[in-house]
């Protein structure tokens, strides 16, 4: 590509450069500032109100989190809630959009109706917990990736996403004796890696961030409490809410506002740390369905 460097081009490109920078800095400040109070005095905090760097830097609001007996545990729950839950929606994600994606599926108008239908009306709260208990998942670990196990937007988007891909390449695998399991699992889904990675980015972080399922559908089995809904625990305990004697009596309690601050950053680390490794793919998702979808 021949580039058109010219005066316009150029001011183009510095006012466009300017805006990048303007973007990422309001973007990246609130979390420093919120990383910069995890290690501040509740003094500084309320003195200085907005920094990003603190005076006197200190560990003791992690050290008093880490002091709870189930931060390690609802961590490796959390990690397998991701992934399991990840792993289920995909699949049933997937393998529900290649199916209408096909303009031949016999009731695939009705079924795309009641499908779209679920993205305007809900059944709400109270006649999910009555599914999921009849359903004998109370205190379960499914009960964290069952009732939200797919997403109507992932699913038409990437029913559209599978529309793009030329049928020829399909009827060519069929002609030489491939099944549609075959075809779905050694040709669409090497195809759809990008989508697929992206879509996987998105269930990883909802599942990760979510809390309410396990308030709602594990209330007493806390071997089973996901990291969300324990360091929800511990930001009201500060707030005098409620009381916890999962945490280190010795340990002298540090300002509640770097305690609120050291929640965020350590349940927003896992995240930050895994998704550069998906970012090309992440980016190239966003860009197929922009061009294709």
């Amino acid at each position: 590509m021949i580039r058109n460097d010219t005066i316009a081009s150029r001011i183009f490109d510095v006012f466009n450069t300017i805006f990048l920078i303007l973007c990422a800095v309001v973007t990246l400040t609130p979390f420093i500032f919120i990383v910069a109070g995890s290690f501040a005095s509740q003094a500084e905090i309320f003195e200085r109100g907005f920094f990003l760097v603190p005076r006197e830097p200190s560990l003791r609001a992690y050290m008093y989190i880490f002091s709870s007996r189930l931060l390690p545990r609802a961590l490796l729950m959390s990690m397998a809630v991701a992934t399991v839950g990840t792993a289920t929606s995909m699949l049933i994600t997937t393998t529900f959009a290649y199916s209408l994606s096909k303009k031949y599926l016999a009731g695939r108008n009705v079924m795309l109706t009641m499908v779209i239908f679920t993205m305007l009306f809900s059944g709400g709260m109270v006649p999910t917990f009555l599914v999921v208990r009849a359903l004998g998942l109370l205190d379960n670990f499914w009960a964290m990736i069952l009732p939200g196990a797919i997403s109507v937007w992932n699913l038409i988007v990437l029913k559209n996403f599978f529309q793009s891909i030329p049928a020829e390449i399909e009827d060519s695998a069929r002609i030489d004796g491939a099944s549609d399991w075959t075809v779905f699992v050694k040709i669409v889904l090497p195809t759809s890696t990008a989508a697929i990675a992206t879509f996987s980015l998105f269930y990883a972080v909802g599942y990760w961030n979510q809390f309410q399922p396990a308030l709602i559908f594990i209330p007493s089995n806390t071997e089973i409490w996901p990291l969300q809904l324990v360091l929800r625990n511990i930001v009201m305990m500060t707030a005098g809410i409620i009381q916890d004697a999962a945490f280190d009596p010795e340990l002298v309690q540090p300002p509640t506002e770097s305690i609120r601050n050291a929640v965020i950053v350590f349940g927003t680390m896992p995240i930050l740390m895994v998704y550069p490794f998906i970012q090309k793919h992440f980016t190239k998702g966003i860009m197929v369905g922009a061009l294709k979808g």
